[in-house]
């Protein structure tokens, strides 16, 4: 063995580095809160019944803004909330793209326009108090399942996605898109935003891809790792610009979404979690019930709350149960998988004593 005074000396400085590490890493000031939501679209609907039943008082909406001029956009968003505050229910953010979006994505003219579009979107909606945006950079397709009927327990439909199947369907009317593209694309869009996001104290949480993997029928998605996402965050670096937490995607990555999970939340940069699992891996997976799966569900809550997280969360992608399914498949969107993971996480939350509302 080489014991030479440097090298002890080395050895015996390790422990006091590794402190010094730790003492640097950020820490948790409080214990987080959880705000229980839905994503709802008709504040007059069934389901928005169901989820007040439920004791689900916070609904993430689509800001009302798709088909609106961006002169009336304040009101759209006033008036969408106004109808989901005479039905008992507070919107805590917008998914899904405020207003069009896919000539960004794609680089496509016309994407100035949309750009100037979403920037009157993001002051819309903190004009009617509303601070967060969950939206994704997937071009061309959107989440992608290429089965829809797929036997879950007792019978339930669920989705999956297989990379085979989808390879078959071939390219998309947009051909192949590179990854330089992309990346370009999405440069072009956060410098242009984020700026106006930090005006208006908007928080951009940035959805991982559905599939996360690259390039599918032809075009390419970057939104897949956690490298990837910080090169992104690195781009413009602001407190608005972050990450919707979507368990499953990080699980199909192969990232190690307990400590990923605790990293980010502790930085302030999960602003948004969808709270979901899957089995298989991204090349071939499935949708599970929110207790049905590999994740450790309890822990995932544990994390977020200790590492401070303060935000909304759903459940999401539930299989759907006998007398829903739409036309015999599962849409993921069905209100009655969706009760049982709100009473799933309740307990969880109660159990733990973890902060809910």
């Amino acid at each position: 063995m080489d014991l030479t005074r440097r090298n002890c000396l080395k050895g015996a400085a390790l422990p006091f580095a590794a402190a010094e590490a730790a003492a640097k890493a950020p820490t948790a000031t409080s214990p987080g809160r959880f705000y229980l939501a839905e994503v709802l679209g008709n504040p007059e609907s069934r389901d928005v019944t169901i989820a007040r039943q439920v004791g689900i008082k916070w609904v993430i909406a689509n800001g009302g803004m798709a088909r609106a001029r961006k002169a009336d956009y304040i009101e759209a968003v006033r008036s969408q909330k106004e109808a989901f505050a005479a039905a008992g229910m507070q919107i805590a953010g917008v998914e899904g793209h405020p207003v069009p979006f896919e000539k960004i994505k794609l680089g496509l003219p016309g994407r100035d326009e949309q750009i100037e579009n979403t920037k009157w979107a993001i002051e819309a909606l903190a004009k009617n108090g509303i601070h967060m945006i969950c939206y994704n950079f997937m071009a061309g397709l959107g989440w992608t399942r290429t089965n829809q009927a797929v036997p879950e327990r007792g019978g339930a439909l669920t989705s999956e996605f297989d990379l085979t199947a989808a390879n078959e369907q071939g390219l998309t009317e947009y051909g192949e898109v590179s990854e330089d593209r992309m990346w370009a694309n999405c440069e072009y869009f956060i410098k242009a935003v984020m700026p106006v996001a930090d005006k208006y104290k908007v928080k951009m949480a940035l959805h991982p891809d559905d599939p996360p993997l690259s390039p599918l029928r032809g075009i390419a998605r970057i939104i897949n790792s956690k490298r990837n996402y910080e090169r992104i965050m690195a781009m413009v670096p602001s407190p608005y610009n972050g990450v919707t937490f979507c368990q499953a995607n990080f699980l199909l990555m192969k990232e190690d979404i307990y400590s990923l999970a605790r990293e980010w939340c502790l930085k302030k940069k999960v602003f948004f979690v969808h709270y979901r699992d899957v089995l298989g891996d991204k090349t071939h997976f499935r949708e599970t019930f929110h207790d049905n799966g590999p994740t450790d569900m309890v822990r995932m809550l544990d994390i977020y709350s200790q590492a401070g997280f303060d935000g909304p969360i759903r459940p999401d992608h539930a299989p759907a149960l006998a007398g829903e399914s739409e036309n015999g498949k599962s849409s993921g969107y069905t209100i009655g998988g969706k009760v049982l993971a709100f009473g799933y996480m309740k307990g969880i939350m109660e159990a733990r004593g973890l902060r809910y509302e």
